[in-house]
């Protein structure tokens, strides 16, 4: 049975201008470029009145080894989203203006293909495999793991800073 371990959870909510098509992708090419494979798992636009609400679901992973593997979660929960026009540097832009808060869960998955788990001697050497050999190793992935997930959310948060400035 695949293990799974969450090492990373935290969110940035950022409420002025900004242009939702643009950090959309923003984030997702951010990811993509950093090996994962995206999935949306759910995509919801509701209007209120001139506003809109949006929420995003994505389930991304990044193949480490043949026995790790990362998963990280990606909610976008976009409120009171309309759409305005802005004047920057003399050109007429039109962008959005509303709150967009960024969920960001990281998880650590062992043994992701249960080649442990086909019989007893096997889920033993896992057990040793995990406690004697690689704990440093583990470590060091957790690291990297929660590195990555804080990374992506800090560059999301100066590119909605940026935006919102122009």
């Amino acid at each position: 049975m695949v293990e799974k371990e969450k090492i990373f959870s935290s969110k940035v909510k950022y409420g002025e201008i900004f242009n939702f098509a643009e950090y959309y992708k923003f984030c997702h090419d951010w990811l993509e470029d950093e090996g994962f494979w995206l999935v949306e798992d759910k995509y919801v636009e509701k209007l209120k009145g001139d506003a809109k609400e949006i929420d995003v679901e994505w389930s991304c992973t990044k193949k480490i080894t043949d026995y790790f593997k990362f998963e990280v979660k990606v909610k976008f929960k976009v409120i009171n989203m309309k759409k305005i026009e802005i004047t920057y540097n003399g050109n007429k832009i039109n962008t959005n203006k509303g709150t967009v808060e960024t969920n960001v869960t990281g998880t650590l998955l062992r043994d992701y293909e249960s080649k442990f788990e086909q019989n007893g001697f096997l889920k033993f050497l896992r057990g040793v495999y995990e406690k004697w050999v690689i704990p440093s190793r583990v470590e060091e992935l957790e690291d990297k793991l929660a590195d990555l997930c804080n990374d992506f959310l800090g560059q999301a948060k100066s590119y909605l800073d940026i935006e919102g400035k122009k």
